[in-house]
């Protein structure tokens, strides 16, 4: 397919194609899974795949309060593979419609490959992961450009990270008819559709090498194009984050979930919420899915309370597009703090009492013609259920350059250089900063 029109009326087809049912069930009526008796945590009963536990954070600062809260435990690490393939001169990316039980719209966008250590080591023992030969065992005829381990969501995850590649090839790529080659050009109008590329394919596209997106965000400048005056060199860049992580350093626990303050198990509904109706709720779901490695199964899933808010405030300086982003501490976060974008939070969560985070409601107040990018996005559907964030990039122009010391200015082409390392920026800042990257001019003056 070789415009979007086509790629839709693929994705569609494949969408009536498959049978799928997804059935709130109570936690204690899951099939494989228990809760210990001990401490209340949820785990399988073959002791893989995930576990949801409890954790115990306290801040660093001593005006911050700690607070407890259940979490998903996944040790593993999984692997989040994208093809990528040249015909007549132009970069395809080898992307999947896959079902997962979280998804609002059950089938998304997915990468090559997406698949936990358990799933492409068959623990499940069913059918082998697509594609996998190219991310494990890389032949001849692969040219890896990108590899490294990241984070994913720290509000929800302890420690959590998975394996983001993505590969050339030169072979010949027999296709499933659940995949399809989507030129790189419609995957940019695609990132505009609300809710169908998924958080999985998002956050590698982040991560895909400058001849593919054509954007001059690595170190050379684009043809032309004068190089680059960022607000900040990288050495006071490094300095800035540095700084922030000591500030952030904190203390965190696992504790039994049953000795989790503030929330409560419902044996009758069979979920597990907060006292006040925030934040989330842990419940579980029975699947079926005949496009899937296995047709059925049971598991536990994070449900958030309501819509988050991701945003970049945008702005010009001397005569370069710049991000304004935050040192981020979160409780699961693997190595004390990452690089955010300038707003992350779920309005909802907030007490009427909570100081406001700053720079939300300028980015909530913003006028049409300051918004450059706007579009509700999926978080990972295989453990979030109907989890979903308004995804936004603000032209900050009123925005001062002085800032709180937690933020700082940076280029988009600082910011994926960054991104390409692992831990350093977070899932949220490298889903926006994948649609960011697809903004005309985003990188030049505007």
């Amino acid at each position: 397919m070789e415009d979007a029109a086509g790629f839709h009326s693929w994705f569609a087809g494949r969408s009536a194609a498959h049978r799928y049912r997804i059935t709130p069930t109570p936690l204690h009526d899951l099939d494989g899974w228990y809760t210990d008796s001990a401490t209340g945590d949820v785990r399988h009963r073959s002791g893989r795949f995930f576990s949801i536990e409890g954790l115990r954070f306290e801040p660093a600062a001593p005006d911050a309060p700690a607070w407890t809260q259940p979490i998903i435990r996944q040790p593993e690490t999984g692997i989040l593979g994208v093809l990528l393939k040249r015909f007549d001169g132009v970069p395809h990316l080898l992307m999947q419609a896959k079902m997962e039980p979280g998804n609002i719209t059950t089938l998304q966008l997915s990468p090559t490959v997406q698949a936990t250590f358990s799933n492409y080591t068959r623990v499940h023992r069913g059918a082998a992961v697509r594609y996998i030969d190219h991310f494990l065992t890389p032949g001849a005829a692969d040219r890896v450009h990108y590899d490294a381990l990241q984070s994913e969501q720290g509000s929800w995850f302890l420690g959590k990270r998975n394996r983001n590649i993505v590969v050339e090839t030169t072979a010949d790529v027999p296709v499933h008819e659940d995949f399809c080659w989507v030129p790189r050009p419609v995957m940019a109008e695609l990132l505009r559709v609300d809710n169908l590329v998924n958080m999985d394919s998002r956050t590698v596209l982040a991560g895909l090498p400058d001849e593919v997106t054509g954007d001059g965000s690595g170190e050379a400048p684009l043809p032309g194009r004068a190089s680059e005056q960022p607000l900040h060199d990288t050495a006071t860049l490094l300095h800035w984050f540095t700084g922030a992580k000591m500030r952030h350093r904190s203390e965190r626990t696992t504790i039994p979930l049953r000795r989790v303050g503030g929330w409560h198990r419902d044996d009758r509904r069979g979920e597990i919420a907060h006292e006040a109706g925030r934040y989330f709720r842990i419940i579980g779901v029975d699947v079926e899915a005949d496009s899937r490695e296995v047709p059925s199964w049971s598991q536990p899933m994070l449900a958030p309370a309501g819509r988050g808010v991701i945003a970049f405030v945008s702005k010009e300086i001397r005569g370069e597009r710049h991000l304004l982003v935050q040192a981020r501490a979160e409780a699961g976060t693997f190595d004390v703090a990452e690089i955010g974008p300038s707003v992350q939070c779920n309005p909802g969560n907030l007490a009427e009492s909570a100081r406001r985070p700053p720079y939300l409601d300028a980015v909530l107040a913003a006028r049409p013609e300051q918004v450059l990018f706007d579009t509700v996005h999926s978080e990972e559907g295989g453990r979030f259920y109907h989890a979903e964030n308004r995804y936004l990039v603000v032209d900050g122009t009123d925005i001062p350059l002085d800032v709180p010391e937690d933020y700082t200015w940076m280029t988009v082409r600082q910011l994926t250089r960054a991104g390409r390392i692992g831990n350093l920026v977070d899932v949220e800042a490298r889903t926006l900063l994948a649609c960011v990257r697809t903004l005309p001019g985003h990188g030049a003056s505007r």
